[in-house]
């Protein structure tokens, strides 16, 4: 294994410094798209990794954190958020590899004494359903008290999320929708530890990190990725790192563009490792799909221009991220941001050259945040009804933008700004179920309880497949018959 690991850095190595390669790679277009997102504000620092067989370039724009301007790059330390499923598929299709588990086992067989997992209509919940999104289960659970608003998963416990899906009832039958969930995948990298009486961290270390020479890739920051660390930034203000002790397995990961650069390398092939036949069988079609995407164990496939690409991408509260691949193993991306605006369109551009880059615009959230904060919230109204009328193109005003702004201030229990912040929202976007959704639970923490059901009742009318909603109102003592979702 040491042998392995050797080579494996001296192929990284060897290739990192190819200045010729770099300027074919990164075109002076895109470059120029890069640095525009930064000097915008749109994104505080953006690090893109480009792997093939013929090594791999890396371009880095912006800074680690608006304080101390120190500047980003390959060995600066993310967090990959959702991105981390991928690495939980592996880990499950391994198991599957060595003979320990099938797809098919159902999740019953792996709980702890005393826990039982939610059935409906006679069928189970299987593992394959918790890796593709298939099992029913909502989005995140909603039995744990959020006591650090900027990191709020922090004092959920894998004991919590066992008693969440021991009472939860299904809402639809298991395999037939996709619901994107971290609630069910981080249930799956549990699962997966504790059947090898280990935590997901040591479990995803043992099999992929170490093996790999992934060094700097972890949950638990080593002072040397700590000092490493890129501060996360969202609505233009430096935010908390997130924990995610309950649902690691979901997106608690860690890492730099050099390691998932060494990660999309062994997935694609470039490098041989013994957890190629694990990585090959989390890229198959696992029976899920949403639109034109289908799902693997953690890896989603879509068509673009022609070329088949294995991706997924990634968010927690101040970072943003992608990876992907195409299929033919002609090349791999990452590109890793510390500021909540996906780079989505760069990592597919890359991919698929023809996909065209994005030219986003400054968030309204980042300066109606300043305007709050300096002036108050009537100040912020007014400026954005002015702004809205006058400089419709010159802000992003998408639903995406004030709901991140919203939540700022929902988190934080300042109830008359968040409150303000998702009517106006919702009265820009009157057919978008999720700012009904958002609206109704800011109104519920403001104890305004019949408001919140007739908001709930609203989102759940433009999305009867709305999870959170449809829960909500039946802790509210509200029964609604679900319908399919209306197009």
């Amino acid at each position: 294994m040491k042998k392995y690991i050797i080579i494996l850095n001296l192929f990284l190595w060897a290739v990192h410094f190819n200045g010729n390669a770099q300027n074919q790679v990164f075109t002076e277009e895109l470059k120029k798209n890069v640095k525009q997102r930064v000097e915008k504000g749109i994104n505080t620092g953006i690090v893109i990794g480009v792997v093939t067989a013929n090594g791999t370039s890396f371009y880095s724009c912006g800074v680690k954190s608006l304080e101390t301007k120190e500047p980003v790059d390959e060995y600066s330390i993310f967090e990959i958020g959702s991105i981390t499923k991928t690495f939980t598929g592996i880990l499950l299709a391994n198991e599957v590899i060595k003979g320990e588990l099938s797809l098919n086992t159902p999740l019953q067989n792996l709980l702890p004494e005393g826990i039982k997992a939610p059935c409906r209509n006679g069928n189970s919940i299987k593992l394959f359903h918790l890796a593709n999104h298939s099992s029913s289960l909502p989005r995140t659970p909603n039995n744990f008290a959020i006591t650090e608003p900027e990191n709020k998963y922090a004092n959920l416990t894998v004991q919590q999320i066992y008693e969440f899906i021991n009472t939860y009832e299904l809402s639809y039958d298991i395999g037939t929708k996709f619901n994107y969930s971290n609630l069910g995948m981080g249930l799956l990298g549990n699962v997966l530890a504790d059947k090898n009486n280990t935590s997901y961290e040591e479990l995803m270390l043992e099999n992929i990190a170490n093996p790999l020479g992934m060094d700097n890739t972890r949950i638990s920051l080593t002072p040397e990725m700590r000092k490493n660390l890129a501060k996360g930034h969202r609505i233009g203000v430096e935010v908390k790192n997130w924990d995610l002790p309950g649902m690691a397995g979901a997106g608690a990961i860690r890492s730099t563009a050099v390691d998932m650069l060494k990660y999309l390398a062994a997935n694609m092939g470039i490098v041989k490792s013994k957890l190629y036949p694990a990585m090959q069988l989390s890229h198959k079609y696992s029976g899920s799909s949403i639109g034109d995407m289908t799902l693997g164990l953690g890896w989603v496939t879509m068509t673009v221009e022609g070329k088949e690409i294995l991706w997924h991408n990634g968010g927690t509260g101040g970072y943003m991220s992608f990876m992907g691949f195409t299929k033919d193993g002609e090349r791999g991306v990452v590109v890793l941001s510390n500021s909540a605006f996906m780079p989505d369109d760069i990592g597919i551009h890359l991919l698929s050259p023809k996909a065209k880059l994005r030219n986003p615009k400054p968030s309204i959230a980042n300066e109606l945040n300043k305007l709050i904060e300096n002036e108050g919230i009537d100040s912020a109204i007014r400026v954005y009804t002015e702004l809205k009328k006058n400089n419709a193109y010159d802000y992003n005003f998408s639903r995406e933008e004030l709901n991140k702004l919203g939540y700022r201030y929902l988190l934080k229990g300042k109830m008359r700004e968040a409150l303000a912040i998702f009517k106006i929202n919702l009265e820009a976007n009157p057919k978008d179920w999720n700012v009904y959704d958002s609206y109704a639970e800011a109104l519920l923490k403001n104890n305004e309880k019949d408001k919140a059901v007739y908001y709930y009742k609203k989102s759940v009318e433009l999305n009867p497949q709305n999870t959170n909603g449809l829960e909500e109102l039946r802790k509210l003592g509200v029964k609604i018959e679900q319908k399919e979702k209306q197009d």
